[in-house]
C-alpha cells in the first residue's frame, strides 16, 4: 500500500510552467494589438494574428506534455505532431470535405466531424510509425498537439478570412480571434487527444491495431464535432425543446471534458502500474 502510494505521489506531482507560457504569449498578444491599432503598420498584423491564434494551441499542449508525468515522450516529437497534425490535418479536410460533403444542412455538420477527425490523426500515423506507441498518455499528449495544431491554423484562416470580409476591421478580426481562442479547448484538440489515446492504448508497440473500440472512439467523436457544430439543424427537428443552442454546446463541451478526464486518469493509471511492475517506459524515438 506505501508503494502503490509512492507511485501515485510521483505521478500526481504538479507543474504549472504552462502558466508562464500563456501570461507571457497574452501580454505579447495585448501589446501587439495595441501597437498595430496605434501605428497601422500591416507589416506586424501576420505576427499578432498567428500569435492570438497559436497561444491557447500551445498552452493546452504544454499543459498535458507536463503531465506527461512517467511518460518519455520528448518536445520534438510532440512539436511535430502539433505541425503534421496541423498542416496535413488542414490540408487534407481542405481536399477531402469538397468532394464528400453533402448539401444536407443536418449531414453536412456530421460530416465534417468524420473528415477532419480522420484527417487531424494522419499527422500523428506519420511521425508514429516507427515508434513504440504502446502509452496511453503518449496517445493522448501527442493526439492534444495534432488537434490543437490544426485549430491553430483553421483559427487563423478564419481570422485571415474576417479580415478581408470586414474590409481590414482590426476589431472584427481581434474578435474571431478571441472567441475562436477561447472555445479552441473544447473542440480539436479534446477530441483529437481522446481518439489518439485510444489508438494508442489498442495497440502493440509498433502495430496499429484498429479494433471496434478505436472505430467507436472515432465515431464517437464524430459525433460530438458534428454536435457542436450543426446543434441548430439537431435542435430544427424537436421545435418543442428547452434546449437552446448554447445549452447544448455547453452540454456537448462537458461530455467531450469528462471523456478526455477518464482517458486522462486511466493513462496515469496504467503508467503506475507498469512502474509498480518494474515495466520501463519505451520512449516514442523520431
Amino acid at each position: 500500500m506505501e508503494d502503490q502510494t509512492d507511485y501515485e505521489e510521483i505521478v500526481n506531482q504538479r507543474n504549472h510552467s504552462w502558466l508562464k507560457v500563456f501570461t507571457g504569449g497574452l501580454l505579447l498578444y495585448i501589446f501587439g494589438v495595441f501597437a498595430l491599432a496605434i501605428t497601422r503598420n500591416s507589416n506586424i498584423f501576420p505576427t499578432v494574428v498567428m500569435l492570438g491564434n497559436f497561444l491557447v494551441p500551445i498552452t493546452y499542449v504544454a499543459f498535458f506534455y507536463q503531465r506527461r508525468h512517467l511518460s518519455k515522450l520528448d518536445l520534438p516529437t510532440t512539436a511535430l505532431a502539433f505541425f503534421y497534425g496541423g498542416m496535413l490535418g488542414v490540408l487534407a479536410a481542405a481536399t477531402l470535405e469538397p468532394i464528400f460533403l453533402s448539401q444536407h444542412k443536418l449531414y453536412f455538420s456530421f460530416e465534417v466531424g468524420l473528415i477532419e477527425e480522420f484527417a487531424k490523426i494522419i499527422g500523428v500515423l506519420i511521425i508514429a510509425k516507427r515508434c513504440f506507441h504502446d502509452s496511453e498518455m503518449d496517445g493522448l499528449i501527442l493526439g492534444a498537439a495534432s488537434g490543437m495544431g490544426f485549430a491553430a491554423l483553421e483559427s487563423t484562416g478564419y481570422a485571415f478570412t474576417a479580415f478581408l470580409a470586414s474590409g481590414g476591421s482590426l476589431s472584427q478580426t481581434v474578435l474571431i480571434t478571441l472567441v475562436r481562442g477561447v472555445i479552441s479547448p473544447i473542440g480539436h484538440g479534446t477530441w483529437t487527444a481522446i481518439l489518439v489515446s485510444v489508438m494508442f492504448r489498442e495497440s502493440g508497440p509498433r502495430i496499429f491495431h484498429i479494433n471496434y473500440k478505436v472505430i467507436g472512439t472515432y465515431l464517437t467523436v464524430a459525433a460530438l464535432h458534428g454536435l457542436w457544430n450543426g446543434l441548430p439543424e439537431v435542435l430544427a427537428i424537436f421545435p418543442q425543446t428547452v434546449v437552446n443552442v448554447f445549452t447544448g454546446q455547453v452540454l456537448v463541451a462537458i461530455l467531450g471534458f469528462f471523456l478526455l478526464w477518464r482517458r486522462y486518469n486511466e493513462a496515469k493509471r496504467l503508467q503506475i502500474e507498469k512502474l509498480r511492475l518494474g515495466i520501463p517506459e519505451t520512449p516514442c524515438w523520431k
